[in-house]
């Protein structure tokens, strides 16, 4: 068992560049955001705010708002401001393959890829003990997301994949 004091922390041999002073290390095309839509309400703060902060080299930021209010573009557009790439975490592969869709068409020119964890599958159907229910689902989607891996990516854009 370890002790994590400080003292008995591990050191690597050279520490990473801090965030706020290192030169970009990605190549390539720069993010160009394509949109129709402009920055409204509260978005044009929290892009603001939430770029400086990957400046100041911030670990942890969050963004919060409900469904439809707009977190995807916001994020877009901090992707572009800040010209830095991102990892975007789903909590299921629909929501996956629909930001993959969005951000594919935020940036067209630009590499977008989705990874969707093979223990990640839409259940068929659920059991609610408390009330003694039996839900049934359809579970086609689990086959419309993996055949999007294997077909081109522009007939997985569309909302019905």
């Amino acid at each position: 068992m370890h002790n994590n004091s400080p003292e008995q922390m591990p050191v690597l041999h050279a520490a990473a560049p801090d965030v706020r002073t290192r030169e970009k290390l990605e190549g390539g095309k720069a993010f160009a955001m394509h949109s129709e839509f402009k920055p409204a309400g509260d978005q044009p703060t929290a892009i603001a705010e939430l770029s400086q902060g990957v400046r100041d080299g911030e670990r942890d930021q969050v963004l919060l708002g409900a469904t439809g209010t707009g977190k995807t573009y916001t994020m877009a557009k901090v992707i572009e401001e800040t010209q830095r790439p991102a990892i975007i975490l789903a909590p299921n592969k629909t929501l996956a393959a629909q930001l993959y869709g969005e951000f594919k068409g935020f940036f067209p020119d630009n590499a977008v890829e989705y990874f969707v964890s093979y223990y990640d599958y839409y259940q068929p159907e659920a059991y609610v003990p408390r009330s003694d229910t039996y839900i049934e689902k359809e579970s086609q989607i689990n086959e419309q997301i993996d055949a999007c891996a294997t077909r081109p990516r522009a007939r997985c854009l569309n909302g019905t994949m």
